[in-house]
């Protein structure tokens, strides 16, 4: 049936491509380049997107002379309750200032403010 068809019995012949022809010896050159040069990307990829820019930091401003920034209260000190921030936004922080609003605006994101309250006797 494939002679039937103009055309058709090219395609079921081996070697599709007239005048190109791969041998034992080229491919064994060719197969180790393609998968080095195949892993050389990915590798490159990967370790250039996972380099930290100044607008992928959680903390952008706050604190920065110091290694970690680390906060402590006493709870006889916070009162009834207080409301502090997790986006790293506000201007009073560690304190929540609404900041986030706008920040989850921007990015998408769905970060809120730490409530502590003391329980009611």
């Amino acid at each position: 049936m494939a002679s039937q068809v103009p055309g058709l019995s090219a395609l079921i012949k081996p070697g599709l491509i007239p005048g190109f022809k791969v041998s034992k010896d080229q491919l064994t050159t060719i197969v180790p380049i393609a998968v080095a040069a195949a892993l050389s990307t990915y590798l490159l990829t990967r370790y250039f997107s996972s380099q930290s820019s100044p607008q992928s930091r959680v903390n952008q401003s706050i604190n920065k002379d110091s290694p970690k920034v680390v906060h402590s209260f006493d709870m006889e000190d916070i009162g009834n309750k207080a409301v502090y921030c997790r986006c790293w936004r506000s201007k009073k922080f560690p304190y929540c200032d609404g900041a986030h609003t706008k920040h989850n605006e921007e990015t998408g994101d769905n970060v809120g403010p730490l409530i502590i309250k003391k329980k009611n006797p």
